[in-house]
């Protein structure tokens, strides 16, 4: 006699998976704007510790987060103001002088059997086609920029009511988590949040050192392009490892085909300035804070510009580091429930 099996589904059961394919679905027509408050929400949580700092001062938090906003973008806004006059002019210089520098790099370069690099205006022709396939539709482009300045409008936004807002995330959390975790999740969303926004800091502190030691050991050795090196190399060092690497060859490459005496100098700094952000900075501004894996920070770094830019690129690192803090304080708690039972 053969066995049968019967499927058993009740109509219960039918009913959650349709609630669930529902809420699937409900998700994906308004995941931009959770990705809004993804985004809004980290910024609320880089910010917090400056709020918290002046709200000790007595100063109240609906004050606190409008200074501290107000002075972030002002100092944002002076350092745009300051290097945007310097860098145009030597970008506007770059493309003057840019057929003089094909022309040196273009042997080594043509011998690839990349057919762009053949001449000049094979690379011309070559760029023309790449921005005509980039923007075929100018609605389309207008519509991607003033899309982006609304998001972005948006996102800073809702941050800021974040931040005014008193334990909001806290009570989110509470509503969310079962009763018996409440306290130890809400404890460890404090530490991650704390631990987060001051590696996020860090690392700040870290490239601004490098840009400005760019462009001061640029302007000191009489090397163009001072600004728009430094500021290749300040953006390009909150990538671990690679970023430097990037910024340092293409630096190196360009001061060459002026000075081959300066790029050596050029080069030698540079490397020592790696050592003293790796050796002796990194670590005193960051041995109290979470350490993210390098390869975290690279996938986020992808993972956000894929999904935002930009600015989503620099935004994914500290969402990335509030999950692996999460992660590791999960496992290492079911180690020590596991070593208990043993």
């Amino acid at each position: 006699m053969n066995d049968e099996r019967v499927l058993d589904i009740s109509w219960g059961t039918i009913l959650k998976i349709a609630l669930a394919l529902l809420s699937f679905y409900l998700i994906f027509l308004i995941r931009d704007i959770l990705i809004w408050l993804i985004f809004a929400l980290i910024i609320s949580v880089l910010f917090n510790p400056a709020i918290e700092f002046f709200k000790r001062r007595k100063i109240p938090r609906v004050l606190s987060a409008i200074l501290v906003y107000v002075s972030i973008f002002g100092m944002v806004g002076g350092v745009i103001y300051l290097i945007a006059s310097p860098l145009i002019l030597e970008i506007q210089q770059f493309a003057q002088i840019f057929p003089q520098y094909f022309e040196k790099i273009v042997p080594p370069l043509s011998g690839l059997g990349i057919t762009a690099f053949e001449n000049l205006e094979n690379f011309t022709r070559a760029m023309e086609g790449w921005l005509t396939s980039a923007s075929t539709n100018i609605f389309s482009a207008l519509s991607a920029i003033f899309g982006g300045i609304f998001s972005t409008i948006t996102i800073f936004v809702l941050a800021v009511f974040l931040s005014i807002e008193e334990r909001g995330m806290e009570r989110i959390i509470g509503l969310l988590t079962p009763g018996k975790h409440e306290a130890y999740v809400l404890s460890l969303w404090e530490k991650s949040q704390v631990k987060i926004s001051k590696w996020f800091g860090s690392r700040i502190l870290l490239c601004l050192f490098v840009g400005v030691l760019t462009f001061v050991t640029c302007h000191v050795l009489n090397i163009k392009y001072a600004v728009s090196f430094g500021l290749l190399a300040g953006i390009l060092d909150i990538i671990p490892i690679i970023g430097p690497v990037i910024a340092g060859v293409i630096i190196v490459i360009f001061c060459a085909l002026e000075n081959w005496l300066k790029a050596l100098f050029l080069l030698i700094i540079f490397i020592l300035i790696q050592q003293i952000e790796g050796n002796i900075l990194t670590p005193i501004l960051t041995k109290k804070f979470i350490g993210l894996p390098a390869v975290l920070v690279i996938i986020a770094l992808m993972v956000g510009g894929k999904i935002w830019g930009i600015l989503g690129a620099v935004l994914a690192i500290p969402l990335f580091g509030l999950f692996y803090e999460f992660l590791r304080d999960f496992l290492r708690k079911r180690k020590e429930r596991e070593q208990v039972s043993l």
